[in-house]
């Protein structure tokens, strides 16, 4: 029952953020209305969204938290966020996997989860800047041992950043020597305009090395990413392969999208793949 309760109360919230910032505001008694919850659950939720800092309260409901370009979230402030999406892109996502392949996976939330369902993918080389992702791997083995077909995991040096990866001279250089059959790569802005982008000039660079070094790009964003512009682009949309998101982007986003890339809506019962 408590799980039901968790999920129930994440997908709530989801909405509510959803509400938030696509009309720049929403009053407590709507949501009430809205989502058939009491007065108190709603100021409940908003207070947990407005601790991870996606929002801010207000008297008598909530405006959505309008971000600098340079502002970077920590590792446990974007976790809390689009739990369910970034599980079904992370199933998605490693179902394009090919055993006995060398992939990279960048650093972030949703490469996290993928990690988890890529301990499954045998004899995989795996090179990743995130210091999250490379736990994934190396707690499953002091767990169950050095089981057949396990990965093998190279982690970067560098300078540790606030979402856990790590960027710097030490990290690009390691990245420059090696390559890879496919890059899995998180991101924090996305957009036709800016390509990907993120607000960290340094994770900037690293992640250009990342894509340099990789014969297919798939990047695993949820649908809030779109329309984010962080300070620095390190990619343009057409240096990606694959875009792996959830049923959340909007039906006319999804065909400005699928002109640029593959797109994989991952979480609708069709599957939803679209070739550009």
């Amino acid at each position: 029952m408590s799980e039901n309760q968790n999920l129930l109360a994440e997908q709530r919230r989801a909405l509510i953020l959803d509400e938030v910032r696509r009309r720049g505001g929403v009053r407590v008694n709507e949501l009430t209305r809205k989502l058939g919850v009491s007065d108190m659950t709603v100021r409940r939720d908003l207070d947990a969204l407005a601790r991870q800092g996606v929002l801010e309260k207000v008297h008598g409901g909530a405006v959505p938290v309008v971000e600098a370009s340079t502002h970077e979230p920590g590792f446990e402030a974007k976790s809390g966020l689009e739990l369910s999406a970034k599980e079904d892109i992370a199933r998605a996502a490693a179902a394009l996997a090919v055993p006995g392949t060398a992939i990279a996976l960048s650093g972030g939330t949703t490469t996290y989860a993928l990690a988890h369902h890529l301990l499954d993918v045998p004899d995989l080389t795996v090179v990743t800047n995130s210091v999250r992702v490379a736990d994934v791997f190396h707690g499953a083995q002091r767990t169950s041992g050095q089981r057949p077909g396990a990965a093998t995991v190279v982690l970067t040096g560098g300078v540790r950043t606030p979402s856990d990866s790590l960027v710097g001279p030490v990290a690009d250089q390691a990245i420059a020597a090696l390559h890879f059959d496919v890059l899995f790569l998180g991101v924090h802005g996305i957009s036709l305009e800016a390509g990907l982008s993120t607000p960290n000039l340094a994770e900037a660079e690293t992640n250009r090395r990342l894509v340099q070094s990789a014969r297919r790009v798939v990047v695993v964003a949820d649908h809030t990413k779109w329309g984010t512009v962080g300070l620095s682009s390190f990619a343009s949309l057409d240096q990606v392969d694959t875009l792996v998101t959830d049923a959340g982007l909007p039906v006319e986003v999804r065909a400005e999208i699928s002109e640029e890339l593959r797109l994989v809506i991952a979480g609708e019962p069709s599957g939803t793949s679209t070739d550009n």
